[in-house]
């Protein structure tokens, strides 16, 4: 079945083996450096892993081996943790790429506009129907279920009605019904925010779109959908193959897109974009991309990093569980590693209209199973969403139009860290974010995907009126310039349970 998935999504990207199956895992060496990374290659190949990626910066490795290789390695000197990556076998580890492997390529100038690709991206037809939200399930643009095909757009809103941009505290421009939110004193200059970074770690952004023709930075953007970075050309797009695959486009729409009276306006136009396609040949976003798409965005200088998504295949990763545990550890350092390195990791809560802070139910684990219904699993709040819930995260919330929570959205005192514009998937056009499609188009989403998304724009502007600044103390601008708009008291943006610190405002 899994084969047959493989073909039917267009592409065999592992290496059969002899009859054998493999599951991919990481390895964790106690110390998080070059040499942990070392001594954790050597333990994963002596139990008979192959490792296809070293992740020298946090002392990690992905190996791809058979059943019992985890209790092999654990408990080896030096070994840290070791976790599977995922539930449903593959037939063998990746297949090698060319260009894969080196995170710094991107950075070397001589690289020029890497061969290998062209600029036109092949778009879906729209099927006309109905306005597609994502509050119905993970935080990609709606469940799995219905993938890109069943998702309708909509005209070129010509930069009209931005109410998700209004609610971020501007009122619009004389003559203009769109607020112009970096117009007016306290705002950044343009060649300022030029100079900022942010990168969406996503399902691919069509960088073909004109809204984001200018905004999307080759250099920095590459794909992670195996674990290794693919700085190809062309490698950071969408794989129209792969339902959900339009989602980062939309999310790279509400960061940046450009202000030209066409389209939508971003809430940083002018921004630069690393595109980090994150989602795999089989729909997932496992542990490994996410890592790798952390570390790649991190050694690109980006100031801000966007995670509309949750790892796969656990939606709660569990400490009692040594693989989850593994995952948690393996991406909670990477995300120390790019807060490190100055950027501000932002992540939605979630789509379930949980509180994260108290027991709740997942019925949809493990959701990378080929056969079978998922597990039902009662899990505490010591159980995690990745990246959402790790310390330092700013985790986002959303609101509809009236500045109330979405009815979807996630929530939890202590567990949420701002509010943002999200939108209601039943409001039609007008109630959800209308932003960015493939293939030159539009739609309209609904979900804390889009409310991170505003997050991550704030920051750029942020950065770009303070480049020097650190990762927490910017978060501390946004937090406080929230709560300083918002009164406090129960059902209200100063309602530290539903809004963290309160609504987003950008920041002047």
């Amino acid at each position: 079945m899994l084969l047959t998935a493989l073909v039917v999504g267009g592409a065999v990207p592992y290496v059969a083996g002899p009859g054998r199956s493999y599951l991919s895992y990481l390895v964790l060496a106690e110390r998080a450096d070059a040499d942990g990374a070392a001594r954790a290659a050597a333990e994963a190949r002596a139990a008979g892993g192959q490792v296809v990626q070293e992740y020298p910066q946090i002392g990690m490795v992905l190996a791809y081996a058979g059943g019992g290789f985890a209790e092999k390695v654990r408990g080896r000197p030096g070994v840290a943790a070791v976790g599977a990556s995922r539930t449903s076998p593959v037939p063998g580890p990746p297949r090698p790429l060319d260009g894969a492997g080196d995170f710094r390529a991107g950075t070397d100038p001589a690289a020029g506009d890497r061969a290998g690709g062209d600029r036109v991206l092949p778009g879906r037809a729209a099927d006309g129907h109905g306005v597609r939200g994502s509050g119905s399930g993970g935080d990609r643009g709606g469940d799995r279920d219905g993938g890109d095909d069943a998702t309708a757009t909509v005209p070129d809103p010509g930069e009209q009605d931005a109410w998700n941009l209004a609610l971020l505290g501007a009122a619009p421009a004389a003559g203009d019904a769109t607020p112009n939110l970096l117009r007016g004193t306290g705002a950044p200059a343009a060649d300022a925010l030029r100079k900022v970074l942010v990168a969406v770690l996503d399902s691919g952004v069509d960088d073909t779109h004109p809204d984001l023709r200018a905004a999307v930075d080759p250099r920095s953007s590459a794909s992670c959908a195996d674990g290794r970075p693919d700085a190809r050309t062309g490698a950071w797009r969408p794989d129209t193959g792969v339902g959900e695959s339009g989602h980062g486009t939309h999310v790279a729409g509400i960061v940046g897109a450009a202000r030209d009276g066409r389209g939508v306006s971003g809430v940083a136009p002018g921004v630069r974009i690393a595109a980090v396609r994150l989602l795999g040949p089989l729909g997932q976003y496992y542990a490994e991309n996410i890592v790798c798409g952390m570390l790649w965005a991190a050694d690109h200088g980006a100031r801000a990093i966007n995670n509309s998504y949750f790892a796969d295949p656990w939606k709660y990763n569990c400490p009692e569980d040594p693989d989850q545990a593994a995952l948690t550890a393996a991406v909670g350092r990477a995300v120390e590693y790019a807060r490190g390195k100055g950027a501000v990791v932002v992540a939605s809560a979630g789509n379930d209209a949980q509180d994260l802070g108290a027991p709740r139910t997942d019925e949809r684990s493990p959701n990378d199973r080929t056969a079978g219904p998922p597990q039902s699993r009662h899990v505490g709040p010591e159980c995690v969403r990745l990246p959402g819930e790790l310390p330092g995260v700013v985790t986002v919330t959303a609101v509809d139009r009236d500045g109330r929570p979405s009815a979807y959205t996630n929530y939890g005192r202590g567990h949420v860290s701002l509010a943002a514009p999200g939108g209601d998937p039943d409001g039609g056009a007008r109630g959800a974010v209308v932003s960015d499609w493939p293939g030159g188009r539009y739609a309209a989403l609904a979900g804390t995907s889009m409310a991170a998304a505003h997050v991550t724009g704030a920051v750029a502007v942020a950065a770009a009126l303070h480049p020097d600044w650190g990762s927490d103390r910017l978060a501390a601008l946004l937090a406080a310039d929230a709560a300083a708009a918002c009164p406090p008291g129960p059902h209200v943006c100063g309602d530290h349970e539903f809004y963290g610190a309160g609504t987003l405002v950008l920041p002047h």
